[in-house]
């Protein structure tokens, strides 16, 4: 049986966050009664966050684990979950727990009326002046140039439907404006308070920490959006798989 829901998270060098996640996504999305599966990518890791993620796949059916062959960044990671997402509601977010797999069934649940359902940190928890005040300053910007009005761009934290974000043709660094993108292809977006944690472990590897480079893209991005969805253009490939572990 195909599943309903599948849920796309990113991971490089998450070793400690690796079993509490999976333990927190099966708590969250058990309880729904709708078959679903997890996709977990391991980006590039050097460290063990790879042999944790088989060893979850060995037990769980649910889990499918896509391995890269060296780090590619978190756009690639999320375009090939999208890829090989089976699902007719593909959810991101990230592996570190800042954000809450709590979370995901109520934003599931607001995805019935829309297309996008974005995460919005509202009491985010880390550095306010080189996290938190640029992110505002980087939103505005987008928010300002594409139409799409939302507070958070930068929260991994989504509900899309499949075939918002299935058929996009995503550039190095453009997840940071996957909610403009998906938005020419299912025009309902909306946004609801997530739940933000502290980080118990490692250090950021991806987010909006580049934010300033958003001031950068403006000049370009109403091209990047139209390329985005040009079904005539040629895909780029932002990945190479070394191996795919599925039951």
């Amino acid at each position: 049986m195909n599943p309903d829901i599948s849920i796309v998270i990113p991971l490089r060098d998450e070793e400690p966050n690796v079993f509490p996640l999976h333990e927190q996504l099966t708590a969250a999305l058990a309880p729904l009664g709708t078959p679903y599966e997890i996709l977990l990518i391991d980006d590039g890791s050097e460290d063990a966050t790879f042999a944790r993620l088989a060893e979850i796949q060995a037990r769980d059916r649910q889990v499918r684990v896509i391995q890269f062959v060296r780090n590619f960044g978190q756009t690639a990671a999320f375009a090939a979950g999208f890829a090989y997402a089976r699902g007719r509601w593909i959810v991101t977010m990230d592996g570190d727990l800042q954000n809450d797999p709590a979370d995901i069934p109520r934003l599931l649940q607001i995805a019935r009326d829309h297309d996008i359902v974005c995460g919005w940190r509202r009491n985010r928890q880390d550095n306010l002046m080189t996290r938190h005040v640029p992110s505002v300053v980087a939103n505005w910007l987008l928010g300002w140039t594409t139409g799409i009005h939302i507070h958070d761009n930068g929260c991994s934290l989504k509900v899309f439907r499949a075939e918002v974000v299935k058929p996009l043709k995503l550039s190095p660094g453009m997840h940071r404006y996957l909610p403009a993108f998906a938005s020419q292809l299912g025009g309902r977006v909306t946004e609801v308070v997530v739940n933000h944690r502290p980080r118990r472990f490692g250090r950021s590897k991806y987010g909006l920490s580049r934010t300033f480079s958003v001031v950068r893209d403006i000049a370009q991005l109403r091209r990047l959006m139209r390329q985005a969805i040009d079904l005539s253009a040629p895909a780029t490939r932002l990945y190479e798989v070394r191996q795919v572990l599925q039951q």
